[in-house]
């Protein structure tokens, strides 16, 4: 079973995403904000020295650090990540993430067009 997003796309609803993530003291922790038939928003949460290893997405993806610091590295190449930092990923771009202090961010998946 798919987990219940915080926002319901159908009612306006205001809330804090400070309030709102939640750190696991050796993992990470990601909750559904908000889910529509074309996006899906993310909080997530990350102990220092937790990771993604290198994937891809067959969406388009906007990712916004919140606080902390993270090494995200884009197709091989590191870049540190800190608070404010803000990135558009095309689909199928190999990235992974690995948190240097622990983190949040908040991730935006769009789906292509179909055009």
């Amino acid at each position: 079973m798919s987990e219940q997003p915080l926002l319901d796309a159908k009612n306006e609803r205001i809330i804090s995403l400070t309030k709102e993530t939640q750190f696991a003291a050796n993992g990470i922790v990601s909750r559904t904000l908000l889910r529509t038939d074309v996006a899906q928003v993310t909080l997530f949460g990350f102990a220092e020295g937790q990771e993604l290893t290198e994937h891809t997405s067959t969406q388009h993806a906007l990712v916004q650090i919140l606080s902390g610091e993270c090494e995200f590295s884009l197709q091989g190449k590191p870049n540190i990540l800190k608070p404010g930092d803000f990135f558009y990923m095309p689909p199928n771009l190999p990235h992974a993430v690995k948190a240097t202090k622990p983190f949040s961010m908040l991730l935006t998946l769009f789906k292509p067009s179909k055009a």
